[in-house]
């Protein structure tokens, strides 16, 4: 994308040039060796202690400079957090020459430039904890400026990086200017550290399965199709690890479990991303009420790991993890919020009874995804608290195992949360003659025109009919997780690159003289005084059409063999 250079963007490109003819390198190649970072001095520096503290390193971004003359005090950013720097002239150059300080520190660099600083640490008479510059080094220059906010004396926050699709779209600026967003990943990975540690502790081993997969199973979603061109077969990215776990069951593992990444083509909003993380885990010779423990102990765990607590606000509610989670039947959370008994309804009652509650409804739907709709609308919003919603009619769970109490049910639960799904899990279907009925069901409502019915997976029905002890199996929607714990009602903020459309590009309108001078440039490098009498532009519409050019970043100037070159970027 060709990028119009701003007034701003020239002049630090000047720099550059700048600093390259000074003989100071802009982007070092050298290990810069850092002996703290701006918390361990922090944290670590008194008066009893200051001789620990006597030569320091330190790297990081500059992020405000206040200018005193022959002193300047800096801002330090660097991986952990910010530190004052203070930079005397006759410290840096103790010599005659002061170019080093005049030019290089005031001048040439600017916000936003990676240095490294050696000195010692230091309490300034108003009692903030700098580190008093013996030597610095330039890391990196950046060529653009960071959109700092600015501060006014009431406090008002002005020029802040808060535009969303900018933020999500260049998140590594996001990352620098608003230091909350960091706290969020930072809690992100704590979160998949602990629930990681959970399991290991539990004795259950972590593995990995396919991405890409021949067959799309183990979820009612629609997946992304890719080709293989050395096999000359489809491929599908996965929509769920679920099958594939569970033939390691069948090969003899007692509990696995995998942190996944799924892809599904459907709409995306404010708690969908096409891809998304997933935990699942199985765990032969117990049952989804076994899992229900489980499932809130290590939520519990997670939650404290993450906060220091097991309670996390929400928008308006405050959520508390702490075990045990309140249990209510599907078929009673229907009863609950519509006066409606699904239970012996045929599929038409059913749809009827859709209708009458104002809910969208079609003749693809199967049994299933009606009462799956029912619930959506009518009833999942209401349940803020972790709640288990328990034993799924057997239209809704195609790889669950029947209600032992109750053929028309299955023992599945998802657990909610203000008012969405984060778990799901079932007793596991390991009956391969009642799977395949189920598949076979699937596949009816997929010719019926249901896009996101299940595929029949033969491979894994002939893994069945190898046996699979019984199993429970649980999904945790980690994305969803941590919005939950950090406060954040959009999946976008806790995804670093949140899927995006392209950005659109620039248009850049040239004048007849501009594209005049681009044409002369096809071939590679010209001297300038020969595209000057090719063109053969007065003076001034030479100067103007030429620096257009260079702040549209279209052309540059360069040096070879005593000869001004033109080049085309």
């Amino acid at each position: 994308m060709q990028h119009h250079l701003s007034e701003q963007e020239i002049v630090r490109r000047e720099k550059l040039a700048e600093l390259e003819k000074l003989g100071i390198e802009a982007y070092p190649a050298a290990l810069y060796d850092i002996t703290h970072t701006s918390e361990e001095i922090k944290k670590g520096y008194s008066e009893e202690r200051k001789d620990d503290f006597k030569e320091v390193s330190i790297a990081g971004r500059i992020m405000s400079v206040r200018d005193m003359g022959k002193a300047n005090f800096a801002v330090l950013q660097d991986a952990v957090g910010k530190i004052q720097v203070y930079i005397r002239r006759d410290d840096i150059c103790p010599g005659d020459d002061k170019t080093l300080f005049n030019t290089v520190w005031k001048r040439l660099i600017d916000i936003g430039d990676f240095v490294g600083v050696k000195g010692y640490v230091f309490t300034t008479q108003t009692g903030e904890l700098s580190v008093h510059v013996t030597s610095f080094t330039l890391l990196s220059k950046t060529l653009r400026p960071l959109p700092l906010p600015k501060t006014d004396a009431d406090g008002n926050v002005y020029d802040a990086f808060t535009d969303e699709e900018q933020r999500y779209r260049m998140r590594y600026v996001d990352l620098v200017v608003n230091p909350h967003v960091k706290e969020v990943f930072i809690k992100r990975t704590r979160m998949f550290n602990a629930m990681r540690e959970f399991f290991n502790n539990a004795g259950y081993m972590e593995v990995e399965t396919p991405v890409l997969q021949s067959i799309p199973g183990g979820a009612a979603a629609r997946p992304f199709i890719t080709h293989h061109n050395s096999l000359d077969i489809p491929l599908y990215m996965r929509i769920a690890n679920e099958l594939y776990l569970k033939r390691l069951i069948v090969g003899g593992f007692e509990g696995v479990y995998e942190f996944s990444k799924n892809f599904r083509n459907e709409g995306m909003d404010r708690t969908h991303n096409p891809e998304f993380t997933a935990m699942e885990i199985y765990v032969a010779y117990k049952d989804y009420n076994w899992m229900m423990d489980f499932t809130e102990r290590c939520l519990e765990h997670v939650a404290t790991a993450v906060n220091g607590t097991t309670k996390a606000t929400f928008g308006e509610h405050e959520i508390d993890f702490k075990a045990p989670y309140r249990r209510i039947s599907m078929t009673d959370a229907i009863k609950e919020y519509t006066g409606f008994d699904i239970t012996g309804k045929t599929e038409a009652e059913i749809r009827e009874a859709a209708k009458g509650m104002g809910i969208e409804v079609n003749d693809t739907m199967g049994k299933g995804k009606l009462i799956d709709e029912i619930f959506g609308e009518k009833c999942e919003g209401n349940f803020i608290q972790p709640t288990f919603i328990t034993d799924y009619p057997v239209e809704m769970s195609p790889l669950t195992k029947k209600h032992r109490n109750n053929p028309e049910l299955t023992e599945r639960f998802e657990l909610m949360v203000c008012g969405k799904e984060i778990a799901n899990a079932y007793s596991e279907l390991n009956d391969p003659i009642d799977q395949r009925e189920r598949f076979e069901e699937q596949l009816r409502l997929s010719e019926r025109g249901d896009d996101e019915a299940m595929f029949i997976d033969q491979d894994f029905l002939r893994a069945l009919e190898y046996g699979m002890p019984p199993t429970s199996g649980l999904g945790i929607g980690m994305d969803r997780l941590i919005m939950f714990l950090t406060n954040n009602a959009s999946i976008q903020e806790v995804l670093f690159f949140p899927q995006m459309r392209p950005e659109k590009k620039e248009v850049v309108e040239l004048t007849d003289d501009e594209k005049m001078i681009l044409a002369t440039l096809h071939d590679g490098p010209v001297e300038i005084g020969h595209i000057k009498q090719m063109v053969g532009l007065s003076g001034k519409k030479w100067d103007a059409a030429t620096k257009s050019l260079r702040q549209k970043g279209l052309i540059n100037v360069v040096l070879e063999n005593e000869q001004k070159l033109m080049v085309k970027m």
